[in-house]
């Protein structure tokens, strides 16, 4: 009896694993509002709800610019568990952050779908809280998400806020410290680059991130997740192609980035949407002390994002061949 239950054990596991990496793809692709539309209209209360939830969202209005409003059960939820054992995913940390300081961290690279940075900063279930005890993640999302009635609120539950100055800055400036704020640098754009292999990050030009830190006295913290491309698949969209224009043109209009991406499927290996079962590696490097500056000059942005760029060389540099990543590889930037 052993035996068979043992065998029946890891089938079931692997089974809960796939389950919540599904429920995570189609949740970050926006389609749980679906099921929320086809459920309110067969509902004989639809409208009333409606009414009562138009008016919960405007008396909410404020709240993803205020720090959000986590709910621990969500973050907590054994779902997540399961995501992280899927991949699985780790949080690899390599020095100590003072929780009475608040912090800019840097998150490279975006994926396809950010899945390292969602479990880290979004969830607790590798552990973000028993490595940085005193500190509260929160992880920044394009703003339109959060303009989407019902997702806004799974959103916030897990500690997002939108990307914006004024959201950003409410969690940096907060009195005594301990939050830190994850931003996916590359953003959307850098996700059309991410395939297998790739060390290419949208990185150059990218300095917003660091006047903010500046501009607040936040020290800055660089972030590399090692297997965040190896995750998807993506068809062949060099710059210049019809498909690459196209994509560029539709990021213009809508604001978010369309890759045609694709991996394995629920029950076979050959192709579908969810991700493959490789394992991601999170190293949190040291911080970058930054000197508060209201108004920095540009030479003065320009020297801290190369003293970052430099930090994050020499962290990717460190630890690269422990995570497979051949010797001869290394960042480059554009």
């Amino acid at each position: 009896m052993k035996v068979e239950f043992a065998s029946l054990s890891i089938p079931l596991e692997r089974r809960l694993q796939t389950a919540s990496v599904v429920h995570w793809v189609f949740s970050f692709l926006g389609l749980g509002k679906i099921y929320f539309n086809v459920s309110l209209e067969k509902s004989l209360h639809s409208a009333l709800f409606l009414v009562l939830y138009a008016t919960w969202w405007l008396l909410d209005w404020d709240t993803p610019s205020k720090g959000g409003r986590r709910i621990h059960c969500i973050r907590n939820s054994v779902i997540w568990k399961h995501m992280r054992n899927y991949f699985p995913v780790t949080l690899v940390k390599t020095a100590e952050l003072d929780p009475s300081k608040n912090y800019v961290v840097g998150f490279h690279p975006h994926g396809v779908l950010v899945a390292g940075a969602f479990l880290h900063f979004c969830t607790e279930a590798t552990g973000f809280s028993q490595l940085f005890p005193g500190l509260t993640p929160h992880m920044m999302m394009l703003t339109l998400w959060f303009r989407v009635p019902f997702f806004r609120d799974y959103l916030l539950s897990g500690g997002l806020v939108p990307s914006d100055k004024d959201s950003a800055s409410y969690v940096l400036r907060r009195w005594g410290g301990g939050n830190v704020l994850a931003i996916a640098v590359g953003g959307a754009q850098e996700a059309l680059d991410a395939r297998p292999g790739a060390f290419t990050l949208l990185l150059k030009n990218r300095k917003g991130f660091i006047r903010l830190a500046m501009e607040h006295g936040a020290p800055l913290v660089p972030v590399f997740s090692f297997g965040e491309n190896e995750l998807f698949d993506q068809v062949n969209n060099p710059e210049g192609s019809w498909l690459r224009r196209t994509q560029h043109r539709l990021q213009q209009i809508m604001g978010i980035s369309l890759p045609l991406f694709h991996a394995r499927g629920m029950f076979q290996y050959s192709f579908g949407l969810l991700p493959y079962r490789r394992p991601i590696f999170t190293v949190v490097g040291k911080p970058i002390k930054v000197e508060k500056k209201h108004n920095p000059s540009q030479e003065e942005v320009d020297r801290l994002h190369q003293t970052y760029i430099e930090e994050l060389c020499k962290l990717f540099e460190e630890h690269k061949t422990k995570y497979n990543v051949p010797e001869d590889r290394h960042l480059e930037f554009i």
